[in-house]
């Protein structure tokens, strides 16, 4: 009953309560003299520096879901769950070299999504156009997921009801609260908001992993607990350690959530509200700070075995909420006030990453839909108009999918969704570098790659689905004679690559137009204080896409 969860309750409202007044507040911090403009709204100005940006970004890329989902992974497969960790480690010296080129182009030619780089690059609308669908749909079961973790929280201090409405009233609530205070302030809520956020996390679980362990028996029981556990479980594949069978899974899943960590248009779009390029060198060297938290947090699943946590039932008879593992052990080791606390870290994890993906699906949808298929004469003004309200539109579908969907397959389209944002790499990350891909080559691989990779999540089961049910494709259906599986999304990229280079071969050789390229070598190198499109002006609609003299 939530009457046993009072002070939990108290205190998990009274943060949330100042992360929204902060999130109103944002509006005339740093605010700049017209807010109708996505440079503002949706870029916070392009002018965060390194502390605001790393907090933005850390705050994007570390969420609710990864708080709750990533200890429950180790609470019921072991080791497998450790994926998380070295992916997040292995994208950033990658991300270094390519980001910076990112920034540079889009803050000469005032880009604001991914996709106004693909169709200033490759002259292809049909191109960008695909990579902006593509964008959008990945992202929206991201922000779905956000809410699971919202949702394990309540579930766990016992703010439930006897029916849907009920139960999934607060969430609504908060939504709504996230939803006003993002179309006022844009960029800038989030922005504000994840210095609590991260602030938050950050105490939580340092005092997690040194009171736990000692109440715990130390780390020898900790571990020695979770051993166990996996020795009697009937899945040979969980453990502490990695078997011959998951290995291959787990170095190609953390390889495939790398290479589409930054092609997120929620992560580029933290990026692009930098000032500088040395803002963003710094922060990529900073970040993996949030790795080692990662880590800590992982190991909150061994902890959870140790202390006896029973999972709270799922939603289905007979199933358990693998995510509600995390809110139980803090709700059975720490006091009410900092199990409160262990909350509102978790519930304002789940706002800030939220409201930045909106916004970046709003700008996809406005500069890449309405701008150039509904009204190629849109002012700034308008555009910003559109977005705010899109953004508005995508959040009520986030809440949507929570409310109407069994939330596993709204985990399960997240993990789909990394399939989906990798077959945009070979035009957003590769295009960075080169201009070799014909636009059509392109176009073809990202039509062979996700189809490839449709039907191959498509034959993949789960114990409550047979079809798309997870990412991890046996690799018997592929006629080898083993048990072992495979990341759904290396697959489809590397077929994607491969036949988008074939194509190119052939277009080339036929002599098939290519586009004129819209930027220029030194357009790589931009830093503050050279733009040759200044952020914030206006634009002509067809000039901006015109090739730069």
């Amino acid at each position: 009953m939530w009457r046993d969860h009072l002070t939990e309750i108290i205190v998990f409202s009274l943060l949330f309560l100042l992360v929204s007044v902060m999130g109103f507040v944002a509006a005339r911090w740093r605010a700049p003299k017209d807010m109708a403009h996505l440079d503002e709204w949706g870029l916070g100005g392009r002018s965060f520096g390194g502390w605001i940006t790393w907090f933005l970004v850390g705050g994007d890329l570390y969420t609710a879901y990864t708080f709750v989902a990533v200890p429950a992974l180790m609470f019921g497969a072991g080791a497998a769950g450790f994926f998380a960790v070295p992916y997040t480690i292995v994208i950033y010296p990658l991300v270094f070299l390519v980001l910076v080129r990112l920034w540079s182009v889009s803050h000469r030619h005032g880009f604001v999504t991914p996709a106004d780089f693909v169709r200033n690059r490759f002259d292809s609308p049909v191109l960008a156009l695909l990579i902006a669908i593509t964008g959008i749909v990945a992202t929206m079961p991201y922000i779905a997921l956000q809410l699971i973790g919202i949702e394990a929280v309540l579930k766990t201090m016992g703010v439930t009801g006897d029916n849907a409405l009920a139960r999934h009233l607060p969430i609504i609530i908060a939504f709504a609260i996230l939803a006003a205070y993002t179309y006022q302030s844009g960029l800038r809520a989030p922005a504000l908001i994840a210095f609590v956020k991260d602030s938050l996390i950050y105490i939580v679980i340092l005092v997690a992993v040194i009171y736990l362990p000692y109440k715990l028996g130390g780390w020898g029981d900790i571990f020695a607990a979770a051993d166990a556990k996996f020795d009697a479980s009937p899945n040979p594949n969980d453990g502490i350690l990695l078997n011959g069978n998951n290995q291959l899974q787990y170095v190609t899943l953390a390889l495939g959530s790398a290479l589409a960590l930054f092609l997120y248009p929620h992560s580029i779009t933290g990026v692009l509200a930098s000032r500088n390029r040395d803002v963003i060198k710094r922060n990529m060297s900073a970040l993996p700070a949030y790795s080692l938290l990662l880590g800590l947090i992982a190991l909150l699943g061994y902890m959870a075995i140790a202390a006896g946590v029973k999972p709270l039932p799922g939603a289905k008879e007979g199933t358990v909420d693998s995510n509600t593992v995390v809110p139980l052990l803090f709700d059975q080791q720490f006091p009410d006030w900092f199990a409160g606390v262990a909350y509102a870290a978790i519930g304002i994890g789940a706002l800030v990453p939220a409201a930045i993906m909106s916004i970046a699906a709003a700008n996809l949808f406005t500069r890449n839909i309405y701008k150039e298929y509904l009204k190629r004469d849109a002012s700034p003004a308008q555009e910003a108009t559109v977005s705010k309200i899109t953004s508005l539109v995508v959040k009520v579908g986030a809440v949507a999918c929570i409310v109407f969907l069994d939330p596993q397959f709204s985990i399960d389209l997240q993990l789909i969704g990394g399939v989906i944002i990798l077959q945009t790499l070979p035009a957003v990350a590769l295009g960075l570098y080169t201009r070799w891909f014909h636009r059509t080559g392109l176009i073809v691989g990202w039509v062979a790659g996700m189809g490839l990779g449709m039907w191959m999540l498509y034959q993949v089961a789960s114990p409550t689905r047979k079809h798309f049910g997870g990412s991890a494709f046996p690799l018997s259906e592929f006629g080898f004679d083993t048990t072992r599986t495979i990341y759904v999304g290396i697959v489809a990229v590397a077929v994607n690559l491969a036949v988008a280079a074939l194509v190119t071969l052939a277009l080339r050789a036929a002599k098939v137009e290519e586009g004129v390229d819209g930027t220029e070598p030194d357009d790589y190198f931009a830093d503050e204080g050279d733009p040759r499109v200044t952020p914030g002006t206006d634009r002509d609609a067809d000039s901006a896409r015109e090739p730069v003299a």
